[in-house]
């Protein structure tokens, strides 16, 4: 599995030690984590938490990314953020209880977390603890187990509600504020990363005819 780290401008100092403790952990899943930034709080390149959903929509969407693990200091805003957009389902995590149960209930493809509001003392433990429970398991094996069957019924209910109420991914690029798309995406590790692991021809064409404006 392909994971995106994303970290939007607050917590963009946490992002060496979420890089490397989500790296340790998806090492022994064999998963690949790929960082999106921001790497300092210093970058030339900024990413609001509205930047984040934005950045997180695009990677699912276009296959560049299996998952995305992103945040801000709440981790509501980025949620909220990522959940605007169509075939995303970001979890608000806080501990491994929560990051296990989304996973094995929900079957989402991103999460949210907060990395001020209760990061105290221990806080690199609870991160290591809530990236283990994170991919530990399949999504949709359900918890408890004899409830995958409506669990899983639930989910497919949720993902047809979201395809009625919301337009493709193609359509909102084109029509949301370009110069607030450029910004998002105008940076090397972007362009790198992304045109590299995009699967949808039509949205690295577009993107790219973007970049070139």
């Amino acid at each position: 599995m392909r994971i995106a780290l994303i970290n939007e401008n607050s917590q963009a100092d946490k992002n060496e030690l979420i890089y490397t403790t989500l790296s340790k952990v998806a090492n022994d899943y064999d998963d690949i984590v790929i960082n999106y930034g921001m790497f300092r709080a210093d970058d030339n390149h900024k990413l609001t938490y509205v930047q984040a959903g934005l950045l997180t929509a695009i990677l699912l969407n276009s296959g560049a990314a299996d998952f995305v693990v992103t945040g801000c200091g709440t981790g509501e805003g980025a949620m909220l953020a990522a959940n605007s957009f169509p075939n995303v389902l970001c979890g608000h995590i806080t501990d491994p209880s929560d990051a296990y149960m989304f996973r094995a209930i929900n079957n989402g493809n991103a999460v949210s977390i907060p990395y001020a509001k209760g990061f105290g003392w221990g806080g690199e433990l609870n991160l290591e603890y809530i990236f283990d429970k994170l991919l530990c398991t399949h999504g949709g094996v359900g918890y408890p187990t004899e409830r995958a069957g409506v669990e899983n019924e639930n989910k497919l209910i949720l993902d047809s509600v979201k395809k009625v109420s919301h337009k493709k991914m193609i359509d909102i690029l084109k029509d949301i504020d370009q110069e607030f798309l450029k910004q998002t995406i105008d940076y090397p590790f972007f362009k790198v990363n992304f045109f590299a692991e995009c699967k949808d021809p039509e949205i690295a064409e577009y993107l790219q005819s973007v970049l070139n404006k």
